[in-house]
Formats: C-alpha cells, sequence, structure tokens
C-alpha cells in the first residue's frame, strides 16, 4: 500500500512494489521497490537536501537511514514541476513499513521537512 503526504506545498507520493526476480525468499531476502513522485504544489521554489527514512521490518527490527539527497540529485523544484525516482529496500521478512521525511530549501534559506507518510512493503501472494 502507498501513501500519500501533502507539506508547505510539496506533495510525496509513493508506490512500493515486491520484486520477485531479485529476492530470494528462501534465504530471507526480500526485495522491494518503491517509486516516489515529488510535486511543487505550492507558490515557492523548494529544493531538496536531505533525506531521512526509518524502516521497520516483520520482526519490529528498526532501521534509520539519513543521507544527503536522492539517487545522487538534489531536485531543484519551481512551482507546478515534480521529480520521480525509483529505489528499493532490501528486508529479511516478507513485509515491512518505510516513512520518513525529505529536507528542502528554500530561496531564503529556510527549511522545512515534506512528510513522506507510512507506506507498506508486502509480499503479495495468489
Amino acid at each position: 500500500m502507498g501513501s500519500e503526504a501533502l507539506t508547505e506545498g510539496i506533495r510525496i507520493q509513493v508506490t512500493p512494489s515486491f520484486i520477485e526476480t531479485h529476492s530470494d525468499i528462501e534465504r530471507g531476502r526480500y526485495i522491494f521497490a518503491y517509486k516516489v513522485v515529488m510535486t511543487n504544489e505550492g507558490s515557492e521554489r523548494a529544493q531538496l537536501t536531505n533525506r531521512s527514512w526509518n524502516i521497520v521490518d516483520a520482526s519490529g527490527t528498526a532501521h534509520d537511514v539519513d543521507g544527503p539527497g536522492v539517487v545522487g540529485q538534489h531536485p531543484d523544484l519551481a512551482p507546478g514541476e515534480s521529480f520521480e525516482y525509483s529505489s528499493y529496500c532490501p528486508l529479511p521478512t516478507p513485509w515491512g513499513t518505510m516513512e520518513g521525511h525529505y529536507v528542502f530549501e528554500r530561496p531564503d534559506k529556510s527549511t522545512f521537512q515534506a512528510r513522506v507518510a507510512r507506506f507498506y512493503f508486502a509480499v503479495q501472494t495468489a
């Protein structure tokens, strides 16, 4: 199940999926992909500077991941612009959750955290 959140004019939409072809279920390695679309629906430019994730697997083990940019980029979004990227998350369990925020900077150097609402990774069974 994906997620959507709007913070200070920045809409963040996430769509997760299970990548069976890259997973090794017998060895407890589940690979999940997620696509993020961020759209500036506000009236001011905003540039992504950092990301912060909280990832929790089915056993309750949590991992925090922080770093600059996303996929090596720092998208600078003018009003009305969008940026899309895909990444992946390996888990040792068949389901888990991920949530966090992106730090954005305005032209006046003020910053804010755009929320990434919790989304769910789950192996789909027939």
